[in-house]
């Protein structure tokens, strides 16, 4: 069973009234190419605020990876991180929710990943997420790779038994771009009882990253319970993404948009807006704003 931990004393200030909430990805949505935000999507983002709307951030980031690119003027209220498994309060940090795989059902995974002869790491629990034992098939794959590199501090070699691991927010195994497609529904169909999601890797934007969680883990569903515990009706929410690690979240929400930088399919199955680098989510913004007419 996954094990999760909840902050018993948390509690939305009152005084604010939510009058919807507005969900944001991060990297290839709000975030531009060159890692910095566009003034138009602030200034859209204050706007939700002075109309009572609570914004959220949701990413596939850990909080160590997110403090890297955090600006002190985001104006955000929460923080959906490691793609659903934690919750924090912005601007304080403060962890609202975090869940984990527990010690055998990181070692199943473990065990699946092995035998289709994938490299993986294994990220601990939260907060520490930044931090992940590895395991390399021993072939070429430049993407993994460079994320051991970037990590080279918290990053270990994954010795003997995985299950002396302990705990973890979720295992990553990264496919280069040439990799046959068979992977990802093989690793969903040998791990029904997970949360298995597929991603566009923030690193090269070529391979593909497949992401393990517990089955209660994904943007939508932490977001699903945020709004339950605000009091917020899924009629009065918005997201806006750009990959295949947003498909639950633009599903779960009542009006739903993706970024012109997102894959064709993507674009094609919902409403599109301007790319990353041109202001889609302030574009987003007003078309919620209008149709909602919510005005501060």
């Amino acid at each position: 069973m996954p094990i999760i931990s909840e902050n018993s004393g948390w509690s939305h200030p009152p005084a604010l009234r939510p009058t919807g909430l507005f969900v944001t990805d991060l990297d290839g949505t709000l975030l531009r190419s060159d890692r910095t935000f566009a003034a138009d999507d602030l200034s859209a983002l204050r706007r939700l605020g002075e109309c009572g709307v609570v914004r959220v951030l949701a990413t596939g980031r850990s909080l160590f990876s997110f403090e890297k690119v955090r600006t002190p003027d985001l104006p955000l209220d929460y923080l959906v991180f490691s793609t659903g498994a934690g919750l924090a309060e912005l601007p304080s940090g403060r962890i609202v929710r975090a869940q984990s795989l527990d010690p055998a059902e990181v070692r199943r995974a473990c065990e699946v990943l092995r035998a289709l002869g994938l490299d993986f790491m294994v990220q601990r629990p939260i907060p520490e997420t930044h931090a992940f034992g590895f395991h390399a098939s021993g072939r070429p794959n430049p993407d993994f790779d460079r994320r051991i590199a970037l990590y080279a501090r918290f990053a270990s070699p994954l010795d003997g038994d995985a299950a002396g691991f302990g705990p973890a927010t979720q295992l990553v195994a990264i496919l280069p771009p040439e990799a046959p497609p068979e992977a990802l529904p093989e690793v969903r169909r040998l791990l029904p009882e997970l949360t298995v999601i597929r991603t566009t890797s923030p690193l090269d934007h070529r391979s593909t990253w497949i992401e393990i969680f517990p089955a209660s883990v994904s943007k939508g569903r932490t977001t699903n319970w945020l709004a339950d515990r605000l009091g917020i009706p899924r009629a009065r929410t918005a997201s806006v993404g750009n990959d295949y690690n947003d498909l639950d979240l633009l599903d779960w929400s009542a009006t739903r948009f993706v970024t012109a930088n997102a894959p064709p399919d993507l674009r094609q199955r919902y409403p599109a807006v301007a790319s990353h680098d041109e202001g889609g989510v302030s574009q987003a913004v007003s078309l919620w704003i209008k149709k909602l007419a919510i005005e501060p």
